[in-house]
C-alpha cells in the first residue's frame, strides 16, 4: 500500500437502481457519492464521468462499555432505495448500526424574516412595525446528507450484509448467527427471521456469511454459510425461518479433500440474478451459478484462480486465505465478474463460456485506455505478457465491485483506489 491511511481503504461499492450515482463506503466511517456527468451538447463524450457529488462521515468509532469492544467505523455495505422523490435515500451499516441516509439538494434559501435578522440574531419585538413576507432567494448548490433513521442494538455479532425487500418497506440486517427483519419507519423493535445459534456455544460448526432478498418476492430470500450451503427461505411458512425450503449445495469430492477444504468452502458473497431464477455464489477459488429449481448441484462453476490451489498454505499463513471476496451480476445475468489478487478482476460470459483477467491499476486509468487481458503462468516457460503465480501481490486485492443495473460500467474497489471502466461500445 502507499502512503494513504488504513481509512481510506475501500470497503464497500454500490450503484444506485438507475445508475446515476454510485458510492462507497471506506474503514473511516465515510461515504463518497458519485453523480455521472449528463450529457452535453459541446461535449458528447464526457457522459458516463463520475464526479464527486456528496462525502459524509456516516458512522464514528464506538465503544462498547457492557463488552469492552470497541466498534469500528468501517462501513460493511450500503444499500440504496429506489427514488420516491427528489432526494436518494441509502442505508449503510457498520458492525453493529444501520443507518438511512437522505441526500438532498438545496439551491434556494428563505430571506425576510419577521422574528429575526438574515444573520440569525432574534429581533427587537419593538422594532418590528412592519410585516415582511419571506421570499426564497436562489444560492449555489448545496447537497446535505442527513441521517433520518438509526437502527442499533439489535445485533450480539457483526453485521455482514443488509438487503431490501422489493416491497420498499422493509429491509434485514444479518450477523454471524441471526437475520433481523425491519420496517424502514420503525427504528426500535425488529423480528428475528434467522436465528442459527445453538443453545450451547460450543456445538457451533458454522455462521451465516451473506443474506439476500430476492428480486422480486418479497416474501423469499436466501442466506449463505461458511460451510459452503445455501438455504432459501419463505417468510409466508412461519414467523421464524429456522427451516428452509431449499437446500443448496455441493457434495464435496473426496479427492480434492484437504486441511483447507474447509476454509476455502465457505461462501463469502451470495446473489440473486436480476431476474430471480439464479443465484450466484462465490467462495475462495471459485464462482457458482445455480438455479433455484436444481438444489443438487451448481449449473456452472468457474474458475477464478485455480492457480491458487498449490498457495494454500501460505495463504493460510498470511490470513489471504480469510479474505471475502465479492461477485456481481451485469444488467442482463449473462456475464457475472469477482476479484483476486494483483488487483486483477475476473470476468465470465456465460454464454459465449469465455472469461478474461483484466487488471485495475494506475496505468491502465488513464482516460480512454483499453485494458489489457492479463493472464497468470503456473511453472513452466513464462511468456513475455505473463505474470508468474509467484510473483503475484497478495496485498492488493479487489474484494469489492459493482456493475451498473442496466449498461457495461463497472466500479473496481482497488484498497482506496476507485476505478471506474466503461465499455466503448456505445
Amino acid at each position: 500500500m502507499n502512503w494513504k491511511a488504513e481509512s481510506d481503504i475501500i470497503s464497500t461499492v454500490e450503484f444506485n437502481p438507475t445508475g446515476e450515482l454510485l458510492a462507497t463506503g471506506d474503514k473511516g466511517g465515510r461515504v463518497v457519492v458519485f453523480q455521472r456527468e449528463q450529457e452535453s451538447k459541446n461535449q458528447p463524450h464526457r457522459r458516463g464521468e463520475y464526479n464527486v457529488y456528496s462525502t459524509f462521515q456516516s458512522h464514528e468509532p464506538e465503544f462498547d462499555y457492557l463488552k469492552s469492544l470497541e466498534i469500528e467505523e468501517k462501513i460493511n455495505k450500503i444499500r440504496w432505495l429506489p427514488q420516491q422523490n427528489a432526494a436518494y435515500f441509502l442505508l449503510s451499516t457498520n458492525d453493529k448500526t444501520v443507518k438511512l441516509w437522505k441526500i438532498s439538494e438545496r439551491d434556494k434559501r428563505p430571506e425576510g424574516y419577521n422574528l429575526k435578522d438574515e444573520d440569525g440574531r432574534i429581533r427587537d419585538p419593538s422594532t418590528i412595525t412592519a410585516l415582511r413576507v419571506p421570499v426564497l432567494q436562489p444560492m449555489d448548490l448545496m447537497v446535505e446528507a442527513t441521517p433520518r433513521r438509526v437502527f442499533s442494538n439489535a445485533h450480539t455479532y457483526h453485521i455482514n450484509s443488509i438487503s431490501v425487500s422489493n416491497d420498499y418497506e422493509t429491509y434485514m440486517s444479518t450477523d454471524d448467527l441471526r437475520i433481523n427483519l425491519w420496517n424502514l419507519e420503525i427504528t426500535n423493535q425488529s423480528f428475528n427471521i434467522v436465528d442459527i445459534k445453538p443453545a450451547n456455544m460450543e456445538e457451533l460448526t458454522e455462521v451465516i456469511t451473506a443474506a439476500e432478498f430476492h428480486p422480486n418476492q418479497c416474501n423469499t430470500f436466501i442466506y449463505s454459510s461458511s460451510k459452503g450451503s445455501i438455504r432459501l427461505c419463505d417468510m409466508r411458512a412461519s414467523a421464524l425461518c429456522d427451516n428452509h425450503c431449499k437446500f443448496f449445495e455441493e457434495p464435496e469430492d473426496p479427492s480434492n479433500r484437504s486441511f483447507f477444504s474447509e476454509i476455502i468452502s465457505s461462501i463469502s458473497d451470495v446473489k440473486f440474478s436480476h431476474s430471480g431464477r439464479y443465484l450466484m455464489t462465490r467462495d475462495y477459488l471459485t464462482v457458482k451459478v445455480w438455479d433455484l429449481n436444481m438444489e443438487s448441484k451448481p449449473l456452472e462453476t468457474y474458475q477464478v484462480h485455480d492457480y491458487l490451489r498449490s498457495k494454500l498454505c501460505s495463504l493460510y499463513e498470511n490470513d489471504c486465505i480469510f479474505d471475502k471476496f465479492e461477485c456481481v451480476w451485469n444488467g442482463s445475468d449473462s456475464v457475472i465478474m469477482t476479484g483476486s489478487y494483483n488487483n486483477f478482476f475476473r470476468m465470465f460470459d456465460r454464454n459465449t463460456k469465455r472469461d478474461v483477467t483484466l487488471e485495475a491499476s494506475r496505468e491502465n486509468s488513464k482516460p480512454r485506455a483499453i485494458l489489457k487481458p492479463r493472464k497468470v503462468c503456473v511453472g513452466g516457460k513464462r511468456r513475455k505478457d505473463e505474470i508468474s503465480v509467484d510473483s503475484l501481490d497478495f496485498s492488493k486485492k479487489i474484494l469489492h465491485t459493482a456493475w451498473h443495473p442496466s449498461e457495461n460500467i463497472i466500479a473496481v474497489a482497488a484498497t482506496n483506489n476507485l476505478y471506474i471502466f466503461q465499455d466503448k461500445v456505445n
